[in-house]
């Protein structure tokens, strides 16, 4: 049964990988284009890896892929940030039909 549940959060896994794979190349700047890489990662490579810990189990293998779904959780939205922010202050453009720019208007609050 729990090889089943693991092939179900793999097949999940790879749609979020696809459609975040397909965002980074229809997106139009940086800054959506890391949404779409961020939400790729967290959600479908840690799926991916949480279905090899449910069809390994307790073992070697699957307390490593328990450990890499720990580690992204923790690293890939704080590496989007940093990314981010380092285009912001680097000036890099935000596409026309962006409304919004949240880094600017912090900037003209302080």
């Amino acid at each position: 049964m729990s090889d089943i549940i693991g092939i179900v959060f793999i097949v999940i896994g790879l749609i979020f990988d696809f459609f975040g794979c397909l965002g980074l190349v229809r997106l139009p700047d940086v800054y959506n284009r890391l949404q779409a890489s961020t939400k790729c990662v967290t959600f479908g490579t840690c799926s991916i890896m949480f279905g090899t810990f449910l069809i390994l189990g307790v073992t070697a293998g699957g307390i490593k892929a328990l450990v890499c779904v720990v580690f992204l959780l923790l690293t890939a939205p704080v590496s989007a940030h940093v990314l981010a922010r380092g285009a912001h202050i680097s000036r890099v453009k935000l596409c026309d039909k962006s409304i919004v720019d949240r880094y600017e208007e912090d900037k003209e609050l302080k």
